[in-house]
């Protein structure tokens, strides 16, 4: 499975973006696609996932409300909309897949970079 993540630039506090993740190859071997994000000094943290056949969605609680996964599985696209940015946003995404036979996130995209100003 390949993953082309984009979607990252610069906005201002309260602002929106959204992400997208592009999966092609093995997608039928894909459990769930997530998505990651690693500030400057920071260990790479989860934010959400979502389920590849069912697309039922999992955010973590740091941001629930605020930013929503979804996918479209006509473009085998996973969206990461992200509402009310703050600066601690700030960080490179990155979306991964996980898949059955594993279940641990072995393919990675490159990552896209959000920063969001005060």
């Amino acid at each position: 499975v390949q993953l082309q993540a984009s979607g990252g630039g610069l906005v201002q506090a309260g602002g929106s973006l959204r992400l997208s993740c592009v999966a092609s190859g093995r997608t039928f071997s894909i459990y769930d696609v997530g998505w990651f994000r690693q500030a400057p000094g920071k260990e790479r943290e989860f934010v959400a996932s979502i389920t590849w056949r069912t697309s039922s969605p999992y955010a973590a609680d740091s941001v629930k409300g605020r930013l929503t996964i979804s996918r479209d599985s006509a473009k085998n696209t996973v969206y990461l909309q992200m509402n009310s940015l703050k600066p601690e946003d700030t960080a490179v995404y990155f979306c991964a897949a996980r898949d059955f036979s594993t279940r641990t996130y072995s393919s990675w995209g490159q990552g896209t970079l959000v920063t969001v100003s005060s």
